[in-house]
Order: C-alpha cells, then structure tokens, then sequence
C-alpha cells in the first residue's frame, strides 16, 4: 500500500508542480483570476469533445500540391483524420501510397480511420489500400467498419458495391449495418464512404445505389453523412434518402472531394437543398462533436478564402 502520510514541509513540495500548472493555465487562458473549478470544467469539456478532420480525393503523384496543401492543414489539428476514398491516384497502388499519399497525409497515418474509394479498387480488392493501413481499415474483404468516439458511433462503409457483394439491405454490408446501427443505439451518429447519394458535382452528381445505405442510416436516427468523389465540397440541408427536407430526422450530407486532386472540380446543376458549395479550393472539414450536437468548419487551403461553418442537433 502506498504511504499517503507527508509533513507540512513534504506535502508543499508535492503540491507546488500542481500549483505551477495551475497559474501557468491561467495565465495563457486569461489575465483575471479564475478559479480551479472553471479550469477543471474546461478540461472536462475539452476532453469529451472529440474532433474529426478530413476530406477525399487526396493524393495523386501527377501533382501533388493540393494533397500538400491539405496536410498543412491537418498537421495543425489534433483529432481522428477521416479519409473518404481515393485517396492515392491514379491506381491506389501499393507505389502510389508510398510515393503519393505517404509524403503528404501518410504523416497523420496513426490517427487516420479510411474508407476506400473507387481508385482503391483500381488494384485487386483495394488491395495497395488494405495493406498500406492495415488493421485500421478494418476486414480487408469488406472495406467497412465502426467505432465509437466520445458519445458519437462512427461508421466507416464501403461504396464499391460490386466489390464487396453490394449495398442493399439484404447484402452482406446492409445486413452488418442494420445489426450495427441496432447494436449501438448512439444520441448520435455519423457515417462516411466515399459515394455521396446527393451531389451536384458536374462529374458525378447523385449516386442511387447509396439509397440502401441511406436508408438503414435515416431510419436508425444517423444526424450525418460525409462523401467525396466529386472533387469540391458541399452541404446538404438535413433530408431524407428521397430528397426531401426533414429538419426533425434528416441526415446532413457533406460532400468533401477537396482533399488534393485537381481534376473534375467543376459544380454542376444544383440539386435540390443544396446549401453551399464551391469547386476552386481544396480543403478539410473538421468537425467538434458534443454528447448531443456537433460543430463543422470548412478549412481552406492558404491563400483561399472560403469557408463555411455552422452548427448542428443530434436527433
């Protein structure tokens, strides 16, 4: 048993490191004086807010300069990186990961959850992608997963249908996602895979075979959805898998293709409740996520100013 019993003169001594951390936070927070129990509640607070920080359509060796220019950003941020798809041009190769994407966002590979895109697949069965993360991205056969940060479910799903036996709610990913969602009844809940169902991209736009995995999501109370693959970014209003707007139950959709690659930028045909878009900066989302709301933030790469931020309530 360790012995707690100190003399005055010990139990000072013991205490001046915590003293000094003490008036060193306050110092740096505020030049008022502020109690311990406002510097313990802001720990607290710090501590269950965890953040997520990321975008798709990272890395391509062609040029690489937006994929450097997003990693400048992120090296700033401590948190989980999310990686929605494509993430290493032109092939998702074992040599595109270590000469594309290891020099620029291979750097925050130890805090980084991935999803595969359809340049992943470019390789037989992602296979570059699975062996380059490894346990991180999950069943290498499957190339879909969950996890849990602070009171949020995380859900990071695979968009390449054909590849892993599709995604209606009968194939083996519908199935494991609706036992998912069951499983873990979260106050909230974000998914990301690389397709986006809604998208007014002039590449790609919608994706209808995303409505399965929509549908699983919007009817277990899922609050957001990220998506790359059209290479800008965008924010849905809250809806529905049909389109229509729900303020009460419907999944926010970000559309974050702004990761690096500098091809297929250009916005097509509004879709309906789109709120912002743009297809000229690269850039990451961060998002704050509360016990019972989030906060999301575009970043813009330097020397570009937009950006676009706002607030949101969990089902």
């Amino acid at each position: 048993m360790l012995n707690i019993a100190r003399s005055p003169f010990q139990a000072l001594m013991f205490l001046l490191p915590v003293i000094a951390n003490v008036t060193a936070s306050v110092a740096q927070t505020d030049s008022s004086t502020t109690r311990p129990s406002t510097i313990i509640a802001a720990a607290t607070t710090q501590a269950s807010d965890p953040v997520m920080i990321g975008a798709g359509d990272i890395a391509s060796c062609d040029d690489l300069a937006g994929a450097y220019a997003t990693a400048k950003l992120i090296e700033k941020i401590p948190g989980t990186v999310f990686a929605a798809g494509d993430l290493a041009y032109p092939n998702g190769s074992d040599e595109d990961f270590a000469k594309c994407y290891q020099p620029t966002w291979g750097r925050f590979k130890d805090r980084t959850r991935p999803a595969p895109g359809n340049h992943e697949y470019h390789s037989d069965g992602a296979s570059g992608y699975n062996r380059y993360f490894g346990a991180a991205a999950g069943d290498p056969t499957k190339g879909y997963y969950s996890y849990d940060l602070g009171a949020w479910h995380i859900l990071a799903l695979n968009s390449e249908c054909n590849a892993v036996g599709g995604c209606d709610a009968a194939s083996p990913q519908g199935t494991w996602l609706a036992q998912d969602l069951a499983q873990h009844p979260a106050g909230c809940t974000l998914a990301y895979f690389h397709k986006p169902l809604f998208s007014s991209g002039g590449s790609h736009g919608n994706n209808s075979l995303m409505k399965p995995l929509w549908d699983a999501l919007y009817h277990a109370g899922a609050d957001v959805v990220i998506n790359g693959h059209d290479h800008n970014y965008e924010r849905f209003a809250p809806q529905d898998p049909d389109g229509k707007v729900d303020p009460e139950h419907g999944i926010r959709e970000f559309v974050v293709g702004s990761g690096g690659k500098g091809t297929h930028r250009a916005l097509g045909q509004t879709k309906p409740n789109s709120e912002v878009r743009n297809g000229d900066t690269f850039g990451v989302l961060k998002l704050t996520l509360h016990a019972k709301s989030y906060d999301w933030e575009f970043l813009p790469e330097a020397g570009k100013t937009f950006t676009d931020s706002g607030t949101g309530t969990c089902h």
